[in-house]
C-alpha cells in the first residue's frame, strides 16, 4: 500500500513503521480516530523512537492534546538507543525499554473498563501525529 491510499485508520494497520501522511489525511486520520477515543475508558499507548527523550515528549504532548491526567516514568532508563515506550492509563504508569529493529510511530490501544467491550488498537500514527500544531 502506498501512503497515498490511506483513507481510514484500517489502512495503518498494514504498516510496520507509520507512513508519511499529508495534511489532509492527518485530518481524516484525526477524526475517525476521535469517533473511536469517544466511547472508551482508557488508552495504552505504544511509542516507537530512536530515543526516549523523544518518546517521553511525545507522550507528554499527547497529555496535553487530550487533557488526559499525567502519568509517571516507572522504569528508568539507563542507555540511549531506540525505544518502546508503552502507557497505561489505567495504572499512570509510563515503561520505556531498548528496542532493536522496530519501526517508528504511535499506537494508540482504546480499552473499556467491562470486559464484554472489545477493545482495539490504532496505528502506527507518524511521530509528530498528535503534536500540538501552534
Amino acid at each position: 500500500m502506498l501512503d497515498s491510499e490511506i483513507k481510514s485508520i484500517e489502512d495503518l494497520k498494514n504498516f510496520r513503521s507509520a507512513p508519511i501522511l499529508d495534511e489532509n489525511q492527518s485530518k481524516i486520520l484525526l477524526d475517525e480516530l476521535s469517533n473511536y477515543m469517544q466511547d472508551v475508558d482508557w488508552f495504552t499507548i505504544g511509542i516507537m523512537a530512536p530515543s526516549s527523550k523523544l518518546a517521553l515528549y511525545l507522550i507528554k504532548e499527547m497529555e496535553k492534546k487530550f487533557n488526559w491526567p499525567s502519568m509517571k516514568l516507572a522504569t528508568p532508563l539507563e542507555e540511549e538507543g531506540p525505544v518502546f515506550l508503552k502507557a497505561n492509563q489505567k495504572t499512570g504508569d509510563i515503561n520505556v525499554r531498548i528496542e532493536y529493529g522496530l519501526g517508528e510511530g504511535i499506537l494508540l490501544g482504546c480499552q473499556h473498563n467491562e470486559e464484554q467491550k472489545q477493545t482495539d488498537t490504532f496505528g502506527p500514527f507518524p511521530l509528530d501525529f498528535f503534536k500540538i500544531k501552534d
